[in-house]
């Protein structure tokens, strides 16, 4: 019967139908199967995964795996096995080969003798072989199991002549498997999202499936250059940037906008046809702003022989922002001219000045 219920009908509860139903909630890998995995967590809340831990004992060819919980998923007819190991269960590993190395394998297996022939109906922690060899390979792990731990098994390994180093002996292969919804908790998954808007965390990276791939959330910003409209308040005298160079940059975090820029005059910009000092200079803004801002960062003003200004950038207008100075030379020396920046403010400008500055304002949105 292709629809399995999960109550006690009275027609009867088949094994299948126990194992179709009641593990539904988890992760999905299909409409009606469930992401293999331990279940993650610890008593502690400092480990991702604690269940089934192998534990070597120093010098010994022998570890411990600590208790948890699992589901092994078969195939979508068949159903997911829920596995609970409740207390510490003792593993011994063969002696070393003479001469070459060998790397076992850890894993938790379900045998069902309805489907295997196997003669058992029992779930349990076992330890794969591998094969001796001067580059050893892993073995595979046998069918309805759950990869748990890779072994290295040195040559000429053996209770009397050391054990085996569990301190770097061992390879982790545990993966876990949480509720739908749940984030889930990985390091070096490679499988695919179930749906679009599963999260997982990827050693502290918090992704989400977009139906095509995991993509790092939330999206982050990034940098983006914009060249700014360079104009005048009064319409009048309007420059040209011609060969300057521009280095304009700017980012945008929700309503937040951070912006950079550098401009270096060149031998073919111009400054405006019969400049004054009303003339004020403005600069398109990246993104509006919410309103205008009588200060939103400073910009060094740059002339030759090292004369330096510091100007106040602000926006006039929601669109652009202007500078004003207010300030005289770092040696004291008032300007001739002081006020907003235009072509004769704070001097004459010519090739080779620059602007640069820095900003952070509230955007429109």
């Amino acid at each position: 019967m292709p629809v399995r219920s999960g109550w006690l009908s009275p027609d009867g509860q088949s094994r299948e139908d126990t194992r179709l139903v009641s593990l539904g909630a988890l992760t999905p890998t299909s409409p009606v199967a469930t992401r293999s995995g331990i279940l993650p967590g610890s008593a502690d809340g400092q480990y991702r995964i604690s269940g089934f831990t192998l534990t070597g004992t120093t010098g010994t060819m022998s570890a411990t795996v600590s208790p948890g919980r699992a589901v092994v998923q078969s195939t979508d007819a068949r159903g997911a096995y829920p596995v609970a190991l409740t207390e510490y269960l003792p593993l011994t590993f063969a002696d070393g080969n003479a001469q070459y190395s060998r790397i076992d394998l850890v894993v938790l297996r379900v045998h069902d003798d309805t489907y295997d022939g196997s003669g058992r109906h029992e779930a349990v922690v076992e330890i794969v072989e591998g094969t001796a060899a001067a580059l050893p390979a892993v073995p595979a792990a046998p069918g309805l199991s759950l990869p748990l731990y890779e072994v290295l098994v040195p040559a000429g390994a053996s209770a009397g002549a050391g054990g085996i180093a569990w301190n770097t002996a061992v390879t982790g292969r545990r993966t876990a498997t949480v509720a739908v919804g749940g984030i889930l908790p990985v390091t070096t998954d490679t499988t695919n999202g179930s749906y679009p808007g599963q999260y997982r965390d990827l050693g502290g990276q918090l992704q989400r499936w977009n139906g095509t791939a995991w993509a790092d959330y939330p999206v982050l910003p990034t940098w983006q250059s914009w060249t700014p409209a360079w104009t005048t308040n009064s319409g009048a005298a309007t420059p040209a940037y011609g060969n300057a160079s521009l280095n304009c940059r700017y980012v945008k975090f929700g309503t937040t906008v951070h912006l950079h820029f550098s401009i270096t005059f060149g031998s073919t910009t111009t400054y405006g046809t019969s400049p004054t000092t009303s003339d004020n200079w403005r600069f398109s803004l990246p993104v509006a702003a919410s309103a205008t801002h009588p200060q939103i960062g400073f910009a060094e003003l740059g002339a030759a022989n090292e004369t330096r200004a510091l100007a106040r950038m602000y926006c006039g207008t929601a669109t652009t922002f202007e500078m004003q100075v207010s300030t005289g030379r770092p040696n004291a020396t008032a300007f001739a001219n002081t006020g907003s920046v235009d072509a004769l403010t704070p001097w004459t400008w010519a090739s080779g000045n620059t602007i640069r500055g820095t900003a952070t304002y509230e955007a429109a949105s």
